[in-house]
């Protein structure tokens, strides 16, 4: 016998004694009280600092959002007001230009008296390599002609030139448009699809420009080349206007770099459409610089640092000065469309994830959200505000035209709000610190005083302890005459003299222990030896019974129908696919075959096991004989096949019995009798008929006589037909949910392949039931025959 008793010595030779443990009992109790009296102490000042920093933080952040609130709307009412003036002289443009088109005769009338004076006469000049017509330099309108609108000669056609004619008011009316309101880089005109003639003021070396920007340019319609779906949208909002996502016709092009001036632009589109309404007639257009809007945006003061900038409600800032790109984590891109080169500098795109994140507020609202970026590889909070401005009409090269709301963003860093809060806060926290210490000291002084005094009152009290647990060390050495001197009348004398006992019984324990050890060894070999004796016994009868059950499963494989029986029916494709769940399957199918027509049988006997499969195989003997008899009416041919199996089976006393359907063809008829599971047929067309077995027959070896129990049903099965026969293995067949495969299931597959082969077919839908079924182990057998109409 061992015994274990705890070692008193831990690391570093330090004794865990009683003595140690009292000492360390009356210290922890001394430091509990005085913690929890500065605790309580530190718990109310923290309290103080948290109530305090919240209020303020509080009451600045109110007042800083409200602020922001009323700034950037402000902010938002002037460049509405900016847009506005915009849309007030690109309309005024569009509708003098409009009321030409709807009173023609005074269109030209005005072009024949303005073509009488030299200033508005077009000069056009025709430049055979570039196949493109232009005025001359110096006039103040260009118009250029594109190839396709020429003939061979370079000669404009007869439309195009009374287009040209009917724009010289441009130069009349267009430069006192140009010199009013918000400034504006250039003006134009583009004709409808049919003559897309471009007039823009002022002049410029337009169609050179084009050429050198933009290849390609000359040989494809303007519309289509540089601006396409937008013309095809201002059609389908001549029939629908209630389908503008803005209800003006003004639309505008998303902020692009201008390819002559290498500005910032926006260009505001206003189309003409025809005096019957029933087509669109071109359009006027404004391109203006975003100047303006980047001087209101980078005007904006906020705080030391803060910043505005504007953006896209995709998030696309337009404008933002090059620390606040910086702060938000976001770079510019040139985005390449058609015909335009615009920004990209995406929100969502920043290497933050907070402003990747953020989100853009509704209509008339301003959104104020809270985020973390780095500064200077520090993280940095920042309080940004979006207000969306009116919606508008865009055009974007990949959507076409589609709401937009230009969103207004206000950024201030949070240490430039909270300043007076972090002041007050590092006031309060240099407080908290000096009291922390303070108490500190105390607790160490006063702890170091009731040490002092426990060691030297424990030594009084533990002696009698020390003694014992010495003893105890012994002991566990296997010193087993060891004894303590007992001394009092205590409790400590108590254990002492109880713990000399239990060394006088351990002893004397210990002196037999190793006889008892060496019995107990001797009558565990004989057990072993029994046991071992047992295994092989068990191991030979398993050996056995598995040799036993593969000879009936080879018996039982051996009597199925073979590949060869399964292809020579002439009129027939059949195709079979058998899976016991144990060693010998209860599954029954078989094919008979005689010139003129064929007989196939389909069951499924209760359990699975080996006295199933010898069921089965007594089913398949005795209906192999009975066909071979000619017995050719189906009720009689299973009334017959009953009798014997009920005799047999009350011969074996096995208590199983069968559901078993047969299914006779000849003259493209099927004659199905018995009771089974559910016949399936396919027509050649897809569709599927089902035939119910219930009250065609009755279990076979249930009842000896079953005459009157049996009748048959007679359906046609034609070329292209498929006939699908199985047992309930496939339609119980469950997945790792416990939903069943089902009639329906199966039926769809079948349809599916109906089409195919009846090996393919068989293929498909056994795959079907593999891929329901899973990894889940199969607990039924599994039997399908598949017979296809040639």
């Amino acid at each position: 016998m061992t015994v274990n008793i705890e070692n008193n010595e831990v690391k570093g030779g330090v004794l865990t004694s009683f003595r140690t443990k009292f000492i360390a009992l009356i210290g922890t109790a001394v430091l509990l009280s005085l913690l929890l009296s500065g605790g309580v102490a530190l718990w109310n000042v923290h309290q103080l600092s948290r109530d305090a920093s919240r209020e303020i933080e509080q009451g600045l952040s109110e007042a800083t959002e409200q602020y922001l609130t009323r700034y950037i709307d402000m902010t938002a009412q002037r460049a509405t007001l900016m847009f506005a003036r915009t849309f007030d002289q690109v309309t005024a443009l569009a509708q003098l230009s409009q009321s030409l088109i709807d009173d023609p005769q005074l269109g030209k009338d005005l072009g024949s008296f303005l073509d009488r004076h030299p200033a508005f006469q077009d000069k056009m000049n025709y430049n055979a390599a570039a196949r493109w017509s232009q005025n001359q330099p110096g006039e103040p309108s260009v118009i250029s002609v594109w190839s396709y609108l020429l003939d061979a000669a370079g000669n404009m056609r007869p439309d195009v030139a009374d287009a040209v004619r009917g724009t010289s008011f441009f130069d009349l009316v267009v430069p006192s448009l140009m010199g009013t309101g918000q400034s504006k880089l250039q003006m134009y005109y583009v004709g409808p699809k049919s003559r897309p003639i471009m007039r823009t003021m002022p002049y410029s070396d337009q169609a050179q420009t084009f050429d050198k920007l933009y290849p390609g340019n000359n040989d494809q319609n303007f519309w289509d080349f540089f601006f396409p779906g937008v013309y095809e949208a201002w059609q389908r909002w001549l029939k629908d206007p209630g389908s503008r996502p803005a209800p003006t016709d003004i639309t505008i092009v998303a902020p692009y770099i201008d390819a002559i001036t290498g500005k910032l632009i926006v260009s505001y589109f206003h189309p003409l459409y025809t005096k019957q309404r029933d087509d669109v007639e071109g359009m006027v257009a404004v391109d203006i610089t975003l100047e303006q809007l980047t001087e209101l945006v980078q005007g904006v003061k906020i705080a030391d640092t803060g910043f505005a900038f504007l953006a896209q409600q995709d998030g696309n800032v337009l404008t933002v000065n090059t620390a606040g790109e910086a702060l938000l984590g976001i770079e510019q891109e040139n985005a390449t469309g058609s015909g335009v080169t615009g920004i990209n500098r995406i929100l969502s795109k920043s290497r933050f994830a907070d402003v990747a994140a953020l989100k853009m507020p509704a209509a008339d609202q301003t959104l104020i959200s809270h985020v973390t970026v780095e500064r200077d590889g520090k993280p940095e909070g920042l309080l940004i505000a979006l207000h969306p401005l009116q919606q508008m009409n865009l055009w974007q090269p990949n959507a076409g035209i589609v709401p937009e709301r230009l969103m207004l963003g206000f950024v201030v860093p949070d240490r430039e709000i909270y300043a007076s809060l972090y002041a007050a806060q590092k006031q309060i926290d240099a407080a908290t610190t000096r009291i922390v210490e303070g108490i500190l000291i105390s607790v160490i002084a006063f702890l170091i005083a009731v040490l002092a005094v426990s060691i030297m009152v424990s030594r009084r009290f533990t002696a009698g302890l020390v003694a014992l647990a010495d003893a105890a060390t012994r002991l566990t050495r296997a010193d087993y005459n060891v004894q303590v001197p007992v001394r009092g009348r205590d409790e400590v004398a108590r254990v002492t003299a109880a713990f000399n006992s239990m060394a006088r019984d351990i002893r004397n324990h210990t002196e037999t222990l190793e006889q008892r050890v060496a019995d107990r060894t001797r009558e565990l070999a004989s057990a072993t030896e029994e046991i071992q004796q047992l295994y092989e016994k068990l191991r030979d009868e398993n050996l056995r019974m598995g040799a036993e059950l593969d000879v009936a499963r080879r018996l039982q494989m051996m009597v199925l129908p073979n590949i060869s029986e399964l292809s020579g029916i002439p009129e027939l494709e059949m195709a079979s696919y058998v899976e016991p769940a144990d060693e010998v399957g209860g599954d029954y199918y078989d094919v008979l075959y005689a010139p003129g027509g064929a007989k196939i049988g389909i069951g499924d006997v209760t359990g699975h096991g080996i006295e199933s499969g010898v069921l089965m195989i007594m089913v398949q003997s005795v209906g192999r004989a009975l066909y071979e008899r000619g017995i050719e009416d189906p009720c009689a041919f299973l009334e017959v096949l009953n009798t014997a199996i009920y005799k047999n089976i009350e011969r074996t006393k096995t208590g199983k019995h069968l559901s078993l359907a047969f299914v006779d063809y000849s003259s493209e008829q099927l004659t199905i009798s018995g009771q089974h599971e559910e016949a399936i047929i396919i027509r050649n067309d897809g569709s599927a008929q089902r035939i119910d077995t219930i009250d065609l027959g009755f279990p076979i070896g249930l009842e000896e006589n079953i005459h009157g129990l049996l009748s048959s049903v007679t359906v046609p099965f034609q070329s292209g037909d498929m006939l699908i026969l199985y047992t309930d293995g496939i339609t119980e067949a469950e997945s790792e949910d416990g939903v069943l495969f089902g009639i329906e299931r199966l039926v769809e597959s079948a349809c599916r392949v109906h089409r195919q082969t009846a090996v393919e077919a068989k293929t498909a839908i056994i795959a079907d039931v593999r891929a329901h079924i899973g990894k889940q182990k199969v607990h039924d057998d599994i039997t399908l025959v598949v017979v296809k109409h040639r």
